[in-house]
């Protein structure tokens, strides 16, 4: 299932979002200040690719100040369009594990510092 999930998965806008993700990542590298952030966005786009078989482990105390930041700029946007799509994914019985998968990559938007993808 891992394999055919993320074949469609890439086939459906996975490739798109990964890009815009490792594009974002690269943006913000340019800046000095702004590497830990693009560093996340590297690590969403790695999950974005295929997200079938991954597990993500949360730590939600390693770097609070940088989670605080991220939720007040992007994390609560991103957590509420991945919530309403896998919404939308779950309607179907054939979307199911697709909602499934942007429930996961909801939960790593709202705090991605501490968290590792496995």
């Amino acid at each position: 299932m891992r394999l055919i999930g993320n074949i469609l998965w890439i086939i459906f806008g996975g490739l798109f979002t990964a890009l815009g993700w490792f594009l974002l990542g690269l943006i913000l590298c340019i800046t000095i200040i702004f590497i830990p952030f693009g560093k996340q966005c590297f690590k969403y786009a790695k999950l974005s690719l295929a997200p079938f078989g991954k597990t993500i482990d949360l730590n939600f105390g390693k770097h609070p100040i940088a989670n605080v930041i991220w939720v007040i700029f992007v994390g609560w946007g991103m957590f509420l369009t991945y919530i309403g799509s896998g919404i939308v994914l779950c309607i179907t019985i054939i979307g199911i594990p697709f909602g499934l998968q942007s429930f996961k990559m909801a939960t790593l938007g709202l705090f991605p510092f501490g968290a590792k993808v496995r």
